[in-house]
């Protein structure tokens, strides 16, 4: 018995020191960008990619509209394509807070209330032409921009910055639009 015990013991040792070696690496903190003004980042962003995720699952030509709420919070519509970029649109609509206020990049996304989600911008040109939104866990990501398309070479760049922020490349999806 006491073989038995010390066997699983030493298993579940090995199998936490393994996992906190991951977790070591994923908790190396995400950098958000140093400002966002909110009211330039309200508008029109299309989804150019993503990391996959069950709820976006068969969508296409995703889109998200954000605009100013009367109590400070900001209205999000999140609408996407099902099957193809011709498909039915169908849409979802939820809020979002700030709960950053040195930076306004770290913000909360709600859809279904009470529960929410961390929206990271960790990307953001200066123009406010594109941006890139992650969350601490590195689980979700998306790349947006004001136009439905996106040059190669500044999508490629992103890449490379995802990679170094602590994403992998290769689990981002182009999302066709339009």
């Amino acid at each position: 018995m006491y073989k038995s015990l010390s066997t699983l013991f030493l298993c579940c040792s090995l199998l936490f020191v393994s996992c906190q070696g991951k977790e070591a690496v994923m908790k190396t903190p995400l950098e958000v960008v140093s400002f966002v003004d909110i009211n330039k980042y309200t508008g029109t962003w299309y989804e150019i990619a993503r990391y996959p995720n069950s709820f976006q699952k068969d969508c296409f030509g995703s889109r998200a509209v954000y605009s100013l709420r009367d109590d400070g919070k900001i209205k999000v519509v999140n609408t996407c394509r099902k099957g193809s970029v011709r498909g039915k649109e169908r849409s979802v609509s939820g809020k979002a807070w700030v709960v950053d206020e040195k930076t306004n990049a770290r913000l909360k996304v709600s859809f279904f209330w009470p529960f929410s989600g961390n929206y990271w911008i960790i990307q953001l040109e200066e123009n406010y032409e594109y941006a890139v939104v992650g969350n601490p866990s590195r689980k979700y990501l998306w790349v947006l921009s004001r136009t439905p398309r996106m040059e190669e070479n500044t999508y490629q760049s992103i890449l490379a910055r995802l990679q170094q922020q602590g994403y992998d490349p290769q689990r981002v999806i182009k999302t066709p639009q339009q």
